[in-house]
């Protein structure tokens, strides 16, 4: 996606809707988020912290976030919360000598810096190219003031539209812009896909769903039609099984939702088009017999008609196993010690931690880091693995404690 235009739609912190905007722009198929605060006070400033916090928890797509930024420290928790990039207006002169600070401590790929007249862009030229990645420029909308930028300043530029629709695909095929956002970007029902395809068919590189088989390629069943194996693309919990057409299929890639032939109904069926339940595609993969799809999905609410968030909930056996899936078990040991939290227990170590408090639970995790170093200096490799698992049980106390959860922490990992 490094080298496509992105599609960039903005949000304010303010909004009451802001989670379920970022939410459906991440699922409909949004490439980037910009993400604004406009507190006035450093209490509703703490307080947009906190939501961008949730934004990034709860979407897919790289966060760009300002707004109320007078120090580098509120550069560091703009970052720290998890947004992709930091921005500093440059509009504020003391931001022209922070844009250099920040750049230096954070890496000039971490900073943008925003502007809304070419005067000002001019006169800070020499500062945007050295330490910003990128200009973020609010403008009325002259495609011409654009085509000038894109000469004159080699950083690249998400253009913001203030008021004006614009003519997407025209603002994308400028050189230097890598981005925009718009007003009618900014809606609840915007068409991603659509937008998209007219950019593609018009030469511009943007990130699209296709497929790299055609439909003719697969082994349809005696109604010509291919089952598809529906998971949660978090979890590989096993959603639902259903049907796809060639239609079906065709709307499903045009559309990034899941889109299923009803049988008992004989109908193109989009799902969650009366629930709102919809299905966001995150990946489909034939089986080696082609005649199979898996698709994995971003699910909103429930799949199951009867209100079950998956459709095989009725438990008919189970024999008794060990866990071995990585994340199965950390988030399992995970929610035991959140339960213990919530519901405390007599006797329990892991109770007698939090009430202990966070200097003794920072005690034990300190303690045994140290016991690592220890063991890694044996032979006995089955000394670090007992070591290793004790470290990890309370750094999860810790987790608990901060309320920071495997998701967060492997979503960091990711992004760098």
């Amino acid at each position: 996606m490094k080298d496509k235009k992105k599609l960039v739609p903005c949000i304010f912190l303010q909004r009451e809707n802001a989670l379920e905007l970022a939410k459906y722009y991440s699922d409909a198929g949004a490439d980037e988020l910009l993400v604004l605060d406009l507190s006035d006070s450093a209490q509703d400033h703490e307080k947009a912290i906190g939501l961008l916090r949730q934004v990034v928890r709860t979407v897919e797509i790289p966060v760009i976030a300002g707004g109320n930024v007078k120090r580098a420290e509120d550069i560091k928790k703009l970052l720290y919360a998890g947004a992709e990039k930091a921005i500093l207006n440059l509009k504020k002169a003391d931001n022209q000598a922070l844009t250099e600070e920040v750049s230096k401590r954070f890496g000039k790929e971490k900073i943008a810096v925003s502007a809304d007249n070419l005067a000002v862009i001019a006169d800070n030229k020499a500062i945007i190219e050295e330490f910003a990645g990128e200009l973020i420029y609010f403008h009325q909308g002259k495609p011409e003031e654009l085509q000038e930028l894109s000469q004159n300043l080699s950083t690249p530029v998400l253009s913001v539209w203030k008021e004006q629709k614009a003519d997407i695909c025209q603002i994308l095929s400028i050189k230097n812009v890598r981005g925009i956002s718009t007003l009618d970007l900014s809606q609840k029902d915007t068409d991603f896909a659509g937008i998209k395809k007219k950019c593609k068919a018009e030469g511009i590189a943007v990130e699209i769903l296709e497929s790299s088989m055609e439909w003719a390629e697969f082994k349809l069943n005696s109604d010509g039609m291919i089952p598809v194996v529906v998971q949660d693309y978090m979890t590989n919990e096993v959603l639902m099984l259903a049907y796809m057409n060639e239609e079906a299929y065709k709307l499903t890639i045009a559309t990034g939702r899941m889109t299923y032939f009803s049988r008992s109904r004989n109908e193109i069926w989009v799902k969650g088009l009366t629930s709102g339940h919809f299905q966001y595609v995150k990946s489909l993969t034939m089986d080696c017999d082609l005649d199979t799809l898996l698709a994995k999905v971003s699910q909103v609410g429930a799949a199951c008609h009867t209100g079950s968030y998956s459709c095989f909930f009725n438990h008919l056996t189970e024999k008794a196993a060990t866990a071995k899936n990585p994340m199965g078990v950390l988030n399992q040991v995970y929610s035991v010690i959140a339960d213990r939290k919530e519901h405390p227990k007599e006797g329990s170590y892991t109770n007698y931690l939090f009430q202990q408090g966070m200097d003794k639970i920072l005690k034990k995790v300190g303690e045994e880091a140290t016991e690592i170093v220890i063991a890694a200096k044996n032979t006995d490799s089955e000394e670090i693995k007992y070591e290793i698992s004790d470290f990890l049980y309370h750094v999860m106390v810790l987790m608990v404690e901060k309320g920071v959860s495997w998701e967060d922490i492997t979503k960091e990992l990711a992004n760098r």
